[in-house]
């Protein structure tokens, strides 16, 4: 990546971030990294700066039973696990940090996963 294309990047992700904290009512977030292998997603506190929960196609339940950690069925995956995770530590409301992904692909995949485990955002 570029130094201008990585600047760019940094700053969608930043002024997400901030629209985030402006409307998130200090619910916790759900945070989404993707690389071109595996997923990743953290629910964070960010009153405490602490995560909550946690999930990613490196688990070892996820990683044995999946082809690969960069497809929509990985990254589904993942949305239940740490929607479970998250009803285990007593979170329900979240509010959603796509980064600067766009709402596409393995990143809606987690999302409606995630909701479909129950998290509401």
């Amino acid at each position: 990546m570029s130094e201008k294309a990585r600047s760019l990047f940094l700053r969608r992700r930043q002024r997400v971030r901030t629209n985030l904290r402006r409307a998130g009512n200090n619910r916790p977030r759900l945070s989404v990294f993707r690389s071109s292998k595996h997923i990743y997603a953290q629910i964070i506190d960010d009153a405490t700066g602490r995560p909550l929960a946690a999930a990613s196609t490196l688990d070892g339940g996820l990683k044995t039973n999946l082809k690969t950690g960069a497809d929509i069925a990985a990254a589904s995956a993942v949305g239940k696990m740490v929607a479970e995770r998250a009803k285990a530590a007593g979170v329900e409301r979240v509010v959603f940090d796509r980064g600067a992904y766009l709402f596409h692909g393995r990143v809606k995949a987690l999302a409606d996963a995630a909701r479909e485990g129950g998290l509401d955002f």
